[in-house]
């Protein structure tokens, strides 16, 4: 799916992605693996959380809740997984864009950017179709609060205002643990032959696996990619 907001990346640029994921984690009393598998049973990833620049402070903070994801190359997954869980669902870039979603915009806690945003937001505080608020979700602001720090520009987050539908053919992968991917696979395969819900035929890829091995596993690989 050709986009019209960003050109392809080349083969050897290894800083960058052509896909985002979102990690699931322990909730509810479920472990990350059972809140993966409930996700792809659903087939949405719901916005349970506001984020951004206002989070509950919008007039509508219902307006501010997003699905997450991270655009870390497929190979540098590690420190997302030892910060989140080993378990994710990725998507291709250009997928999630025309489904909503869109890289976040880091604007330093006391950068001048930062104050001109919450005047925005300050003068449309009554106004809950003010399109700021369509923009806020988007903003994250950096720096130090008090005795804590909110420094996560590393994890390159993309977000999608509101729950985040998709169908088994849009998964391009699913992160899991090298150790659980035959015991998944059977779990689709079962799904599929009994007609118990979503079968995804995706390739697997462990969250701690090196370029080398997950390279082979993307499309229209060859070996003239290493070169």
């Amino acid at each position: 799916m050709a986009s019209p907001f960003f050109g392809e990346n080349k083969s050897n640029w290894t800083d960058m992605s052509d896909y985002v994921v979102h990690f699931a984690k322990d909730y509810e009393q479920k472990s990350a693996y059972e809140n993966m598998l409930s996700i792809l049973g659903s087939r949405v990833i719901k916005a349970r959380n506001p984020f951004g620049l206002v989070r509950e402070k919008a007039p509508d903070p219902a307006s501010q809740r997003a699905a997450c994801f991270s655009e870390i190359p497929l190979h540098r997954l590690r420190r997302l997984a030892e910060a989140r869980s080993e378990y994710g669902i990725v998507f291709r870039k250009d997928f999630v864009v025309h489904r909503g979603a869109n890289p976040i915009m880091y604007a330093y806690k006391d950068h001048d950017m930062t104050a001109a945003l919450k005047q925005i937001v300050k003068s449309a505080k009554k106004d809950p179709d003010h399109p700021i608020w369509r923009i806020t979700p988007f903003v994250d602001a950096p720096g130090k609060y008090g005795n804590s720090t909110y420094f996560f520009e590393w994890e390159r987050e993309w977000r999608k205002a509101g729950h985040f539908k998709f169908s088994e053919d849009d998964v391009a992968f699913l992160i899991i643990p090298e150790k659980r991917h035959e015991a998944t696979r059977g779990f689709f395969d079962n799904a599929k032959v009994e007609n118990l819900g979503p079968c995804y035929d995706c390739p697997f890829i462990d969250p701690f696996w090196n370029r080398k091995k997950i390279k082979p596993l993307l499309p229209n690989y060859t070996d003239a990619n290493e070169a």
